[in-house]
C-alpha cells in the first residue's frame, strides 16, 4: 500500500472559528523508500492569521494573496492521496480542518478517498509514555537532522515526519521480512515439535456430554447449520 505523509499549516488552531489551511504538503511512501515524488501548496485562505499562527509558519497575507484556492488544487491533491495510507501527527488537527476545506467544496471527507489515516502522535505516545512526542523530540530521539526547521513548513515537516515514521516502524520491517524468508515455500510454516513433551488431555465423559449439548443447541437455532455438530471425527 501507498503512504502518504501529510502536514498542513492554517491561520489558526481552530477550523470551527472559520481557520483556513494556508499550506499543505504530502510526500509518498512506497514499500518503505521515499520515492521523491510529492505534493505542495501555499493557499490563499482569504482571511489573516492570528498572530500566534504566523509566529508558527511566517506565512503572511501578502505573501498568500496570489496563491491558489483550495478548491483550485483539491482535485490534484484527492488524486494525489487516493487509495493511500494516511500518515500524520496529530492527525484529528489536520483532519479537522481538511474536512472543513472539503466540505466548502461540497466534496466527501477525507476518509472516503484515502485507505486509513495513522496518527502518527498516537504511535508515539504508545512507544514512548510519558515522553515528549512533538516532531523536534521525536527527530531528536532518532536522530534526524532537523536543523532547517526554524519555522515550521509543511513540506519540510512532511518529509521530516516521513523518516520519523520510518525509524519508529522499523521493527515492524524486521518482522515481515521474517515472515516472508519463513514463508517461502507455499505459504505454509513447518517447526518440529519431536523433542516436545507434550501432555494430551483428553475429555471426560461429562465433558463431552456437555460439549454435545451446547453443539445441539446451536444446531436448532441455525436450522442445524453448526458446521461442528456435522463434521466427522
Amino acid at each position: 500500500m501507498r503512504q502518504i505523509v501529510l502536514d498542513t499549516e492554517t491561520t489558526g488552531l481552530e477550523y470551527k472559528l472559520g481557520h483556513r489551511v494556508v499550506e499543505i504538503a504530502a510526500v509518498e511512501i512506497s514499500n518503505r523508500q521515499l520515492t521523491g515524488s510529492h505534493f505542495h501548496h501555499y493557499l490563499n485562505p482569504g482571511r489573516d492569521s492570528d498572530e500566534g499562527a504566523l509566529q508558527v509558519h511566517g506565512l503572511t497575507r501578502a505573501f498568500l494573496e496570489d496563491k491558489p484556492k483550495f478548491k483550485e488544487i483539491a482535485k490534484d491533491f484527492l488524486d494525489f492521496i487516493y487509495d493511500a495510507e494516511l500518515v500524520i501527527h496529530n492527525a484529528p488537527f489536520d483532519v479537522g480542518f481538511l474536512n472543513q476545506e472539503l466540505g466548502l467544496e461540497r466534496l466527501s471527507s477525507i476518509d472516503a478517498y484515502c485507505a486509513r489515516i495513522t496518527d502518527t502522535l498516537k504511535l508515539a505516545k504508545d512507544l514512548h509514555p510519558g515522553k515528549r512526542n512533538n516532531l523536534d523530540a521525536l527527530c531528536e530521539r532518532y536522530k534526524i537532522d532537523n536543523s532547517k526547521r526554524t519555522l515550521h513548513g509543511a513540506l519540510l515537516d512532511a518529509e521530516l515526519l516521513a523518516e520519523v515514521y520510518l525509524a519508529m516502524t522499523r521493527g515492524q520491517e524486521s518482522l515481515m521480512m521474517d515472515l516472508d524468508s519463513d514463508m517461502q515455500t507455499g505459504g505454509q510454516i513447518e517447526y518440529d515439535v519431536s523433542n516436545l513433551n507434550l501432555r494430551i488431555v483428553v475429555a471426560s465423559a461429562q465433558e463431552l456430554e456437555l460439549h454435545n449439548r451446547l453443539l445441539a443447541g446451536i444446531a436448532k437455532e441455525n436450522g442445524n447449520r453448526c458446521i461442528w455438530k456435522n463434521m466427522e471425527c
